[in-house]
């Protein structure tokens, strides 16, 4: 539900002048401020390795349990500009991606 509504909810939060942190970069993407967490389409990639191990023999519960390798800071210049935000350089060195 939140997906869907991820627009509606960074319109709103600007409107109010309230910052928005999210897990994915999508919510970013579409007008929330910063997002931190693992990237969807390199965790399922690595889900693929799972399975042609599973596929070629070894049993599931031989496997580890794996935590990300990479989480990503993505940063929305441009909601940060609207909520009247300075962004320190530090964080932006850091960011995996800025967004303007």
């Amino acid at each position: 539900m939140l997906a869907t509504a991820q627009r509606r909810i960074a319109e709103v939060a600007i409107e109010h002048k309230l910052p928005t942190v999210s897990t994915f970069r999508e919510a970013v993407a579409t007008g929330g401020l910063v997002s931190y967490g693992i990237n969807p389409s390199a965790d399922w990639r690595r889900a693929a390795d799972y399975v042609d191990k599973i596929l070629k023999g070894t049993k599931p519960g031989d496997l580890p349990i794996e935590f990300p390798t990479k989480l990503e800071l993505v940063i929305n210049l441009k909601t940060a500009a609207a909520l009247g935000l300075t962004i320190p350089t530090s964080i932006l060195a850091r960011a995996d991606e800025l967004i303007e």
